[in-house]
């Protein structure tokens, strides 16, 4: 595989591989908080720190700590702690600067630490043998990707409100039938750059 230098894997993990709409992971806060834009937008920038941080922190980690060590079977438990810890400095911060965002996106802020989509990017950069730089690349990128995938949800679930919607799609039927046209919309770039 041909080493991809950090902005063409930026733009290809927020386009080509976005890790919402190509991988679908982290679907259950992106169905559950895409209701207002201003929300969306809030733990889409939430998301993109903690997974920019995170995927940095856990590459030094593995690369560093567990690789050396020959613990590589701890990484699992080892990169939801460092989420976790990532995830409670973000919520202490939006805490004292937006309670208002603080109090709307409620119990979804904790849960962005179970986020599989965080997760999954620590692990890709390992699986995928990225370097530090490449890591945080692909971080800052799936990160951006989520949450222009959500932001964009949300714009057009509040557009539906006016919309004349069959009784039988409202609510999370609709939703998912758009996250499905979405997907289909990102995947037609797969295959532009090999990851």
């Amino acid at each position: 595989m041909p080493t991809l230098d950090p902005f063409t894997l930026f733009v290809a993990s927020v386009f080509v591989n976005n890790i919402l709409l190509a991988n679908f992971l982290g679907m259950c806060p992106f169905i559950a908080v895409s209701n207002e834009v201003r929300t969306a937008a809030g733990l889409g920038a939430a998301v993109v720190f903690v997974m920019t941080l995170t995927s940095g922190l856990n590459w030094m980690v593995y690369a560093w700590l567990l690789k050396p060590l020959g613990l590589e079977y701890l990484r699992y438990i080892v990169f939801i702690v460092v989420i976790a810890a990532a995830v409670q400095l973000v919520e202490m911060v939006i805490e004292r600067s937006s309670p208002a965002l603080y109090y709307a996106l409620g119990i979804f802020l904790p849960l962005i630490t179970v986020n599989c989509a965080i997760l999954g990017v620590s692990l890709f950069t390992v699986i995928r043998g990225y370097t530090f730089v490449q890591s945080l690349a692909y971080g800052a990128g799936s990160g951006v990707g989520w949450g222009l995938a959500i932001v964009a949800m949300a714009g057009l679930r509040q557009k539906m409100k006016r919309a004349r919607v069959p009784a039988a799609l409202e609510g999370p039927g609709i939703t998912l039938i758009i996250a499905g046209i979405m997907a289909l919309a990102f995947i037609g770039f797969s295959g532009m750059v090999p990851m």
